[in-house]
């Protein structure tokens, strides 16, 4: 169907509806790659249509995620790189649902503006597909706002929303987690999405500086984008799994504990997972404190699990590709987190 659908007075006033449909022309191709058993019709209806498959499940349990990318966004602008942070959008919901050992089932964004480029939409639109294959999930649907007045021109601001399946008897419950329970931390791709307002007050002005460490510019190693776990759910030892932390906003201090009984702590020592470089520089250029750091960012571990210790060196011959080592156990020290380097 041909819209014929325009307005001279809204145009105007800055929001050209024309260039919404441009955009969902150009962005279908992108949906249509994410399209997984379950998705019911295309773009163009009021809500996206998700018929899943229960079969099998005694009592399934949908789990939703939803979150932003943040500030990093303007990094994103500042370098005109808009084709990654569609991913870190993704990651951030679909990492969380896997905690409660959920699969992501399907996706919608949404993505305001102050001026609509379809271009631009484009490219966001192919890294959020890009993470909804990496995650398995479908893109059902989304939203793109033109707020003119509102957002500036040259900016824009990136959502999502997920939902996940598990069947009841197959969650996570961190009351299962016992004290001598092993920890088992899977490495991060970098900072991911989180404390980028503190990382934009160190690097103001030097975001184009380059460190040798890190072989590029500091602001190009920031835009790396989040890690997505959800594969590790297909790997079978990942069974034997208690309870799974997905390291955010917060760092460990405030993460870690949700995966525990509230009268566990852990007792840590990553010293056979060095910090990653781009957190040492973070620290020296900012003149950051080591608690302040592991209070803000994930410290080269995105995502951590409980295991019982009689499996955790299997759990971690399985998720070799995914950094996996043991960095500590569980303690009953009344939910106190120790760190050793």
């Amino acid at each position: 169907m041909v819209k014929d659908s325009r307005s001279e007075a809204y145009a105007a006033a800055g929001v050209d509806v024309t260039a919404g449909y441009e955009s969902v022309n150009l962005i279908k191709k992108h949906v249509e790659s994410t399209r997984v058993p379950g998705v019911i019709g295309g773009l163009g209806g009021f809500g996206g249509l998700f018929k899943p498959d229960l079969h099998g499940m005694h009592n399934p349990v949908f789990v939703s995620g939803t979150d932003g990318v943040g500030t990093k966004l303007k990094l994103a602008f500042e370098f005109d790189k808009h084709d990654t942070v569609g991913i870190d959008c993704v990651a951030m919901c679909v990492n969380d649902i896997i905690c409660a050992g959920a699969k992501p089932m399907f996706f919608l964004d949404y993505i305001a503006q102050g001026k609509l480029f379809p271009n631009r939409v484009e490219r966001i639109v192919a890294g959020i597909a890009e993470g909804c294959r990496q995650s398995g999930c479908a893109l059902i649907g989304g939203e793109t706002a033109e707020m003119p007045g509102f957002y500036p021109i040259d900016e824009y601001d990136l959502a999502g929303f997920a939902v996940g399946v598990v069947d009841e008897q197959e969650m996570l419950d961190p009351n299962n987690v016992k004290a001598g329970d092993k920890v088992v931390a899977l490495a991060s791709s970098g900072v991911h999405s989180n404390g980028f307002s503190l990382v934009r007050k160190i690097f103001d002005g030097r975001l184009h500086e380059r460190f040798d460490e890190l072989g590029t510019t500091i602001g190009e190693a920031l835009l790396t984008p989040t890690k997505i776990y959800v594969p590790v759910l297909d790997i079978d030892e990942t069974r034997f799994a208690k309870s799974i932390c997905h390291v955010t906003g917060g760092g460990w201090y405030e993460n870690m504990p949700r995966m525990l009984p509230d009268d566990i702590g852990l007792k840590l020592d990553r010293s056979g997972m060095p910090v990653p470089p781009i957190f040492d520089i973070i620290e020296r250029e900012g003149g950051i404190s080591r608690r302040d750091m592991y209070n803000t960012f994930n410290m080269g571990v995105g995502l951590c699990m409980t295991v019982a210790p009689e499996h955790a060196d299997e759990l971690c011959k399985a998720l070799e590709d995914w950094g996996a080592v043991v960095i500590g156990e569980c303690v009953a020290n009344g939910g106190a987190i120790e760190i050793a380097e």
